[in-house]
């Protein structure tokens, strides 16, 4: 698989993950640990994406602040995700322990924004990338 083939690979996985934040709104029926969780997937695999598009090889790495210093050191702007990284506790401790409060509640249309902004930007970069 060429590189931006496994970037429209990684990026189709992560509208998966996008599709169901939407049905996710409701905190009542979705725990913030669970809708967290799906925010920092869609947004780890459309930063992989777009590492992939820039001929680059990703890490084993949950890390959304790594993924986001790749893509900076390849000289792109990526100040307006920079918020993204405060749902890294998402993919690792939340999903395996109760936040017992230590966390404030997630405002989930912003979330959802702000995952749609990231992987909107990704999806137009691959398809500049493919017609060149």
């Amino acid at each position: 698989m060429n590189d931006l083939s496994e970037a429209r690979s990684l990026l189709n996985v992560a509208h998966r993950d996008l599709r169901a934040l939407s049905g996710m709104i409701n905190s009542k029926l979705f725990a913030d640990e669970i809708f967290g969780f799906h925010v920092q997937q869609a947004a780890e695999k459309s930063l992989k994406a777009w590492i992939s598009a820039l001929d680059e090889t990703f890490p084993f790495t949950h890390d959304l602040a790594a993924l986001l210093r790749i893509v900076e050191g390849k000289g792109y702007d990526v100040s307006k995700f920079l918020e993204i990284s405060k749902f890294n506790e998402f993919a690792g401790h939340f999903r395996y322990v109760e936040s017992d409060g230590e966390i404030e509640p997630l405002e989930r249309e912003i979330s959802i924004d702000m995952v749609q902004t990231l992987y909107q930007h990704v999806d137009n970069f691959i398809s500049r990338q493919a017609s060149s």
